[in-house]
């Protein structure tokens, strides 16, 4: 056999098949280094996934920023609202109903003498709990039974579109008036299973068809070709691309939630005294709206800021998270 010499200028590389074919020292180093991204170079860097790319151009967005801080600021008052406000929003001297600004009340007092200031900073607690805990309930029930009619489809997926069809011809306001108006607790619960109740066959909708696109594609069928289970299939390859217009939707549909509870606290059928809601302080506030405006101007304009807040939230992440706007 005749001898083969090392030539240091040469390097083997993997052809793939189980092989090597010999390259050149710069070819080789070549393929070792991958272009830095534009954060800068790097050898080796991963490549970049979706959520990746999106969270790189979420930190890029001053909308994103601002509606974060905003939201951040939110949360922070809703567990600690003594940090800002101090005294009880329960707190009223009718002496003082209808007085404007002054030393230590910035806001002024409503038509029964309570702090304006103290009763809004207290509102976004409720706001922010009746929100939050009526988004996750309805993305966890809307996602799951989506995905599952989507995935199997057949008489599942018939039932649930009928289901579906019947809750969709019930306005939201008038089965809220319907079906709160016979309940005596002044808790959020009532209001946030009402939301949950109403509220998921549009993230049923969005999930079902956001899984039978993702199962057509062809690492789906690959996996289920070598047999992979249903479970597998939908936890490994179909929900972490299927998830996302479900997340910009629910984000989006958060401030709705909101102004939801707030429309029907003001209505009289959602939240009731003694709770401390900003929709109670603007029904409470328009019998003296000529009088006492500031009254009825803060927390409107707490609300109005809070779910803003949360749907240019929702657009920037879903700017992020669609391939297509980029």
């Amino acid at each position: 056999m005749p001898e083969q010499h090392h030539d240091p200028e040469r390097a083997a590389a993997g052809t793939g098949m189980g092989g090597t074919m010999d390259l050149g020292v710069d070819e080789a180093e070549t393929l070792e280094r991958v272009p830095g991204g534009p954060d800068g170079p790097g050898p080796r860097d991963k490549p970049r996934s979706l959520w990746s790319d999106a969270w790189r151009d979420l930190r890029r967005d001053p909308v994103f920023l601002l509606s974060a801080l905003v939201i951040l600021f939110l949360i922070v008052i809703s567990l600690r609202p003594s940090l800002i406000a101090s005294g009880s929003p329960l707190k009223c001297d009718l002496a003082r109903a209808q007085e404007g600004s002054q030393s230590g009340h910035p806001f002024g007092f409503n038509g029964q003498g309570c702090d304006v200031y103290t009763r809004t900073v207290y509102g976004a607690r409720t706001s922010v709990t009746v929100g939050v805990c009526a988004t996750l309930g309805v993305a966890l029930l809307g996602s799951v039974l989506g995905a599952l009619a989507g995935f199997f489809g057949g008489v599942w997926d018939s039932v649930l579109s009928r289901i579906t069809d019947v809750f969709f011809a019930i306005p939201v306001v008038l089965g809220g008036l319907v079906l709160l108006s016979v309940v005596t607790s002044s808790s959020v619960w009532p209001v946030i299973g009402f939301m949950v109740l109403l509220g998921w066959p549009q993230l049923s909708r969005i999930a079902r068809g956001s899984v039978i696109t993702a199962k057509q594609n062809d690492y789906v069928q690959a996996a289920r070709a070598l047999g992979a289970s249903p479970s597998r299939l939908i936890f490994r390859h179909i929900a972490p691309n299927a998830i996302a217009p479900v997340i910009v939707v629910a984000t989006i549909a958060l401030g709705t939630y909101i102004s939801l509870e707030a429309t029907l606290s003001y209505l009289g059928v959602g939240l009731k005294p003694p709770s401390v809601s900003w929709g109670i302080d603007i029904s409470a506030a328009s019998p003296y709206v000529r009088n006492a405006p500031h009254a009825l101007l803060w927390p409107s304009g707490a609300l109005a800021i809070t779910v803003l807040a949360f749907i240019m939230l929702g657009d920037a992440v879903r700017d992020a998270l669609d391939p297509k706007l980029r």
